[in-house]
């Protein structure tokens, strides 16, 4: 499985990846950023929590159901 934390939140870059980071994070879940809010929107992908005024992030025991019903 990926390296995912036991418990806590991602955030959207750690999710679907930046490849301008350094070193470049590879995706958990390879789709656009588009692609990702639209699921979110229909109820494809988990709703995120937020953190802050300006903090979203999702939970990672939701980010790990995901991956599960993906197999």
């Amino acid at each position: 499985m990926y390296q995912l934390p036991e418990s806590g939140f991602l955030r959207q870059k750690q999710i679907l990846g930046d490849p301008n980071s350094t070193p470049p994070k590879p995706p958990i879940i390879p789709v656009s950023k588009s692609t990702w809010w639209a699921g979110v929107k229909s109820g494809r992908f988990p709703s995120p929590v937020k953190l802050g005024p300006r903090t979203t992030a999702w939970p990672v025991e939701a980010i790990r159901a995901l991956i599960a019903a993906a197999k």
